[in-house]
Parts: structure tokens; C-alpha cells; sequence
């Protein structure tokens, strides 16, 4: 069939694309920014569009010609999402209806007895929206998704591995029916070919249901790690819970709220309705969950992340098309004895477990900083160890541009008064060798933007200055060795 799938280059979205072609569809794909997808290994085999789900036009032309669309999209990490989601489901149902389509796919989120947290609210409200387009629309809602690169796998990884003790809210013991994240992708393929005259939510499940309590406990014994021990208080409220996770975990805050949100009620499938139209994929207990996700962090093969869906990126200040405004810069250049591809490789594995080459120190406590004000901080890592994607979070970054083996241009994300970019690059030397230039591009929004520069202008040898003088000499240090 011929499938369009919105979110693309979000987590979910981009593991649904390859198990689609696998499954014989034609796909198409559709992002904010296509560019993000150049890289994927599927990139050749499906049709790559430009669109946005608040943009009516766009989305009327990503419909066009399909059969079926997936709707894989939330704009949780902005204040007002869920006017945003409201207006964004409305506008794929009318276009959905308008262009004929015959189903469409949503996956959202169990929706526990009680009280509704906004967002579990806003998730239910977007599939109710979706079924009412007049489309057969099969809405497949899932509790926790355990797999490499979830947040709710994430989560339940770092809390259990950084904290042997800990001190955990009451909602540790609500029941939960966690699912594999291939076990959803089986449900996501399958509801392509409903009939017709299913149109309907269905919640969707793993085997076991269980505490959140025992899924860390039977995280520590699939790691190998000791028992840990947990002592529940009534006290530690779903909010305070999210700024410990936000401390702890790489998730950061605006995401923690809503997962923590959900699981103070428990998330267990209703029924199991599902399997009168889809039959059961093979059974993946969290163990096993646990033990393939684990699998591929260890062998660099996480195909999408949590952390890979970004807002969509303003052009760089100093680009050809950018007008006005006061611009700060920072340039350091050095030749170095290394050649261009040893120096591009030691670029490319920046950050992460490799640091940031200077003042390891002052990176941590900024990184501690921008933590405990809400932002991304330095816990996010890296998917890869040596090699980098367009599109993807880099620590408190975000890859913008990548042309290999020649430019890295990373655009920040952490909390400051303005927008940040720092360029990377490597050419041949004149006399051989190779030039490293770096660039750091600051855009200051009002007074606070340009007095948090200046003060920390002062600081700049040391930090860019060293990071310069780091990078040229690991990449001289690792040629010899090789």
C-alpha cells in the first residue's frame, strides 16, 4: 500500500519507515526538515517530503496520492502543546477526509481510570479527533515502550544503574504493562491493512504486567547489577519526581513530567481486543525488552532516540540570508601535522563519553546548570560513538549540519539569553597536514544576551582556545599511534 508517515524522524517513526518497506508498502516520508533523513540507510527507498502538521498545505500535498497516513507527531516540548496537537489533528483529519485515504494510524498513550494528566489528556483528545475525521482510523494506544533509545527505557536504565538506593514516590508500586518497541512496530505494520469497518481505539500490551518497582529490579538483574534497594515515600510528589529524573537521567524535565504523569495511575490494557484483527506478534517479555535494547547501546546500533525529534532550526546568523541583528563570534584556527581524515575523525567523535576536549570541569557544571534550569544538559550522550547523523542531539546540541569529512556544525540547545552554533572543521594544510578552524556564533536576545557573553568572553582561551589546541593534538597523538 502506499503509506505516508508523519513524524518520520522522530523515534517511532523512524524505525515504522524500513518496517514498512520490509513489509512490501511504498513509503512516504515527512519531515520538517528533510535533511535530517539523509543519512538514514532507507533514504533511497522512499519518497522524502517537506511538510509540517500545523501547515494545511503542506500536509494537503503529503497526502496526496496515499492510502494510508500514520500520524506519529506531539509538540510536547513547547508550553502550549496541546492547542498545537489539537490544531495539528484537525488539520491531518480534514486533509485525511479530503483526500480519500483509506486509514489512518495513530499511536498514543493507554489512557488510565481518573484524573488525566494534560498530557495523557491531549493524547486521548487527538486520536478522538482522528477517529471522527469520517477515515477508518485504528488508534493504538501503549503504556511504557521498551526499547534502545526510548525515554521510558532511558529512564528506567539510569535511574536503575546510577542509584543502587533510592528513595522513590508511591507510584513505584502502580502496575504497568510495558511493551517491546518491536511488538509495536508489528501492531503499527499490521493496522495498514484493517478492513475498512474497524475503525477504533485499541490498547496494545506486552506479557507482563507488573510494578514500576520490579521492572528496575528486573533491569539490575538482566545489567548484572546488584539489588537495589528502594524505600518508598508518600511525599515525593509526581512533579518533584520529574526535577529528580531531570537530575539523574538524561530525560529531561519537559519529558519527565508527562511519563511520570502517566504511571502515578496505572496503565494496563483494558482488553485485548486487538488480536481479532492483528494476530499476536511473538511474545517479548521486558527481560528480553531489556536485553535487546542493552544489545544494541553496547554496539553503537541504536537506530533512533527519544532525543532525535527537534523544533525545526532558524538559518545560522552569519548565512547570506540573514539580516540584522548584533552577532558574536569567536574563531580560533590551527595547522596541525595530523591529516585531514585522522583530524575529522577526532572531530567527529566529539562529546559523549569523549569529552570536549577542554576544562572538563567548567563543561560539567554548565551542564549542571542548564539541568537544573530545565535544559538538555550534557547527559543526553551520543547514539554512536565515532560517527554522527544530521538531525540528532549531541549532548546539549543538536547536529545541524554535517558534510564529511569536512564540516560539523552543531546548534545549541541549553538554556541561554540568544541562539548558539559552534562549527568544526578540517581542510588540507597548504604544506601539508591540515588546518582545524572552529567557530563559535552567538545571536544575543536583549540586555541578557549580550552581558551573558561578555562574561563569559573572559573565559574563552581557556575553553575554546584549549579545545582547539586538544583536538589538533589528539588527532597528532592518535596518527602516530596508528
Amino acid at each position: 500500500m502506499r503509506c505516508v508517515v508523519f513524524g518520520a524522524t522522530g523515534y517511532i517513526g523512524g524505525r515504522l519507515v524500513p518496517a514498512l518497506l520490509e513489509a512490501g508498502h511504498e513509503v512516504r516520508a515527512v519531515a520538517r526538515t528533510p535533511g535530517k533523513l539523509d543519512e538514514t540507510p532507507w533514504r533511497d527507498r522512499v519518497e522524502v517530503v517537506q511538510g509540517d502538521v500545523t501547515d494545511e498545505d503542506s500536509v494537503t500535498r503529503a497526502l496526496a496520492g496515499q492510502q494510508v497516513a500514520y500520524y506519529l507527531v506531539h509538540s510536547l516540548h513547547q508550553r502550549d502543546f496541546v492547542d498545537i496537537d489539537r490544531a495539528s489533528a484537525r488539520t491531518v483529519a480534514d486533509a485525511a477526509a479530503h483526500a480519500g485515504l483509506d486509514r489512518v494510524v495513530y499511536l498514543g498513550g493507554i489512557t488510565p481510570d481518573g484524573e488525566l494528566s494534560p498530557h495523557l489528556a491531549s493524547r486521548k483528545e487527538v486520536g478522538e479527533i482522528l477517529l471522527g475525521s469520517g477515515v477508518p482510523t485504528a488508534v493504538l494506544n501503549a503504556a511504557v515502550i521498551i526499547g534502545s533509545g526510548s525515554a521510558s527505557f532511558e529512564m528506567l536504565r539510569y535511574l536503575t544503574e546510577r542509584l543502587p538506593a533510592m528513595v522513590t514516590p508511591r507510584w513505584v508500586h502502580n502496575r504497568i504493562q510495558p511493551i517491546a518497541v518491536r511488538d509495536v512496530l508489528h501492531y503499527l505494520v499490521q493496522a495498514a491493512e484493517l478492513p475498512p469497518e474497524v475503525s477504533r481505539a485499541f490498547d496494545i500490551g506486552g506479557p507482563d504486567v507488573l510494578t514500576y518497582l520490579e521492572m528496575m529490579r528486573r533491569y539490575a538483574v538482566v545489567a548484572g547489577l546488584p539489588r537495589r534497594v528502594v524505600v518508598p515515600v508518600p511525599v515525593l510528589t509526581p512533579w518533584l519526581s520529574a526535577q529528580w529524573v531531570n537530575l539523574v537521567t538524561p530525560v529531561p524535565r519537559s519529558i519527565a513530567v508527562p511519563l511520570i504523569e502517566s504511571l502515578v495511575h496505572e496503565v494496563v490494557c483494558r482488553d485485548h481486543d486487538i488480536a481479532e484483527h492483528i494476530p499476536d506478534p511473538p511474545e517479548i517479555h521486558l527481560e528480553r525488552a531489556i536485553e535487546l535494547a542493552l544489545a544494541r547501546v553496547r554496539d553503537d546500533d541504536v537506530p533512533t532516540r527519544w532525543s532525535d525529534a527537534s523544533a525545526p532550526s532558524d538559518p545560522l546568523p552569519t548565512d547570506p540570508d540573514w539580516s540584522g541583528g548584533s552577532i558574536y563570534t569567536d574563531v580560533r584556527e590551527l595547522h596541525t601535522s595530523a591529516d585531514p581524515d585522522a583530524l575529522w575523525r577526532v572531530i567527529e567523535s566529539i562529546g559523549g563519553e569523549h569529552g570536549w576536549y577542554s576544562f572538563p570541569l567548567a563543561w560539567s557544571v554548565r551542564g549542571w546548570l542548564d539541568r537544573l534550569a530545565g535544559g538538555a544538559g550534557l547527559r543526553r550522550g551520543r547514539r554512536d560513538r565515532r560517527r554522527l547523523h544530521t538531525g540528532e542531539a549531541l549532548d546539549w546540541w543538536r547536529v545541524e549540519r554535517i558534510d564529511r569529512p569536512h564540516l560539523l556544525r552543531l546548534r545549541a540547545e541549553m538554556r541561554v539569553p540568544g541562539r548558539a552554533w559552534l562549527e568544526l572543521s578540517a581542510s588540507p594544510g597548504a604544506d601539508g597536514g591540515a588546518t582545524y578552524r572552529q567557530r563559535a556564533v552567538f545571536e544575543p536576545h536583549g540586555l541578557a544576551g549580550h552581558l551573558y557573553w561578555k562574561s563569559i568572553a573572559p573565559f574563552h582561551n581557556v575553553i575554546f582556545g584549549g579545545m582547539a589546541r586538544n583536538i589538533t593534538g589528539t588527532a597528532e597523538h592518535q596518527e602516530v599511534s596508528a
